[in-house]
């Protein structure tokens, strides 16, 4: 690709001559590797005409860079970035260091210290991905989201796709989640009492801000969900953890003067168990009683294999306590980066000013694609094709887990796309998802999920989004045996 005009600038009050100037600017743009080998620059002609310079001083600076050998001119084709450049700068001797600029002082580095670095990006490449919260793109309707794409494109709607909505909504998408998806979960909300936003991720940033006043203090579930953490730490709230048990959150155990309770209560994070609905109703006579917010994350509902799945906090919250989380990451693909927040109307105006500010609105591109893709029927035949992949996955996993002798941690919960497991006395999940990553099978270790990382040792996750039914059984095997190696005391791999 050739290199633009655009890419070069000139001072003509420095007091440099502009020849030197641009000289200089080509080679230091070789130097830093941004002008490569055998890229071509613009014509004299053309660049003269964007720098506002005669032709001749571009042909001077362009001739000495050529006698240099930083440049190469052909015969009617222009000139070119040095094939020889590379070897060239690898033979000179490196510049002096300039000395950076101390940023350590400048950033508190709060925000990267409370990010995980356990996941593995590149996870694709391993033959047994039990990786979490990642889509399998065979289970994907590609050819339905292209068209709805495409119909967001359309000129009878691209005028409204261009525009600035401000801190407003697609109004088509609002009223597709209003009427055929959260009825689902038992809920019935208006227009204003919906926000869109980044995804989950985003809609628990936006709620943390609007909650938690610095110093405020929050119960969260133990273990629970890594990013939930991440983003109550860097508010820097007060977080209290609450254990749970098979049954989810106890509500008698949340501390005294919280401002909120975040939960995940129909497919707890991670271990999967699901919240009765008479400690459910437990949790919102508490919150009336103590004057606490329920921040409910239903991160997975559509995904549960043992009937009907329990109605939504927020279905049978009368006082208006619960903000209720919903995400299309799981049930179309983690890519669309959408979710919504259901709150009361104070909190939604809150929340969208707050957004307004960071980001304005999610993409209306994608917004209107999401809206055609729930109106044509689309997002149904996906769930419904996802839910049978999965339980057939499942019933894999299973038989698998069984056969090969691995520990259920919650054999009790019937929700989830993942299994929750607990490692032989004294194994480290650490260290054997280090072990199995060698042999191809990635595996979370149960560390991040807890608040004291120690606790967590003794757990891991499995989760079978993102892995064939085929492949399951093979991965458990590798599983069992090096669960099998480490107990006996073998030495770990090198990382």
């Amino acid at each position: 690709m050739p290199i633009p005009p655009d890419a070069f600038f000139l001072d003509h009050a420095a007091g440099l001559p502009l020849q030197v100037q641009l000289r200089r600017q080509i080679i230091a743009a070789v130097t830093a590797g941004r002008f490569r080998a055998g890229e071509k620059l613009p014509s004299t002609r053309a660049l003269a005409r964007h720098l506002g310079v005669a032709r001749v001083t571009v042909a001077q600076a362009f001739a000495e860079l050529v006698s240099t050998d930083y440049l190469a001119s052909r015969d009617r084709s222009g000139h070119y970035i040095s094939d020889s450049i590379e070897r060239r700068l690898e033979a000179e001797a490196p510049a002096p260091a300039t000395p950076r600029f101390d940023w350590d002082s400048q950033i508190e580095g709060r925000f990267a210290r409370a990010q995980r670095t356990d996941r593995e990006r590149d996870w694709r490449r391993f033959a047994y991905p039990f990786v979490y919260g990642q889509a399998d793109p065979a289970l994907v309707d590609h050819a339905a989201w292209r068209d709805c794409a495409m119909r967001a494109l359309g000129r009878r709607e691209f005028d409204s796709l261009t525009g600035d909505l401000y801190d407003a909504d697609d109004p088509e998408l609002v009223d597709h989640i209003a009427r055929q998806i959260l009825p689902r979960r038992g809920i019935s909300a208006g227009r204003d009492e919906i926000l869109l936003t980044m995804g989950a991720q985003n809609a628990l940033w936006l709620v943390a801000q609007v909650l938690l006043r610095p110093g405020a203090s929050c119960a969260v579930e133990d273990p629970s969900y890594p990013g939930q953490r991440e983003i109550l730490l860097a508010s820097r709230a007060r977080i209290l953890p609450v254990p749970v048990d098979a049954r989810g959150l106890p509500p008698d155990a949340i501390p005294p003067g919280v401002a909120a309770v975040f939960t995940t209560a129909s497919h707890q994070c991670p271990t999967n168990s699901t919240m009765p609905l008479a400690r459910r109703k437990e949790l919102l006579a508490r919150a009336q009683a103590q004057g606490f917010a329920v921040v409910e994350d239903d991160y997975e509902f559509e995904m549960s294999f043992a009937g009907a799945p329990s109605p939504a906090l927020k279905a049978i919250d009368r006082a208006g306590a619960v903000i209720y989380i919903g995400s299309f990451s799981k049930s179309v693909f983690p890519g669309v980066r959408l979710g919504y927040v259901v709150a009361d109307p104070r909190v939604i105006a809150e929340a969208r000013a707050l957004r307004g500010m960071v980001l304005r609105h999610p993409p209306g591109h994608m917004q209107r694609t999401l809206a055609h893709f729930l109106s044509l029927g689309h997002y149904d035949a996906q769930a419904n094709r996802m839910r049978r992949a999965y339980a057939r996955r499942r019933e894999v996993m299973l038989a698998a887990i069984a056969r090969e002798g691995l520990r259920l941690a919650s054999p009790e919960a019937t929700g989830g796309s993942s299994f929750w497991l607990a490692t032989p006395e004294g194994v480290d999940s650490s260290a054997l998802a280090l072990r199995l990553k060698a042999r191809g099978v990635l595996i979370e270790g149960g560390a991040a999920f807890f608040a004291q990382p120690a606790r967590g040792r003794g757990f891991f996750r499995l989760a079978y989004s993102s892995i064939s039914a085929e492949r399951i059984p093979e991965g458990i095997r590798r599983i069992a045996e090096a669960l099998q190696e480490q107990d006996q005391g073998a030495p770990p791999p090198e990382s």
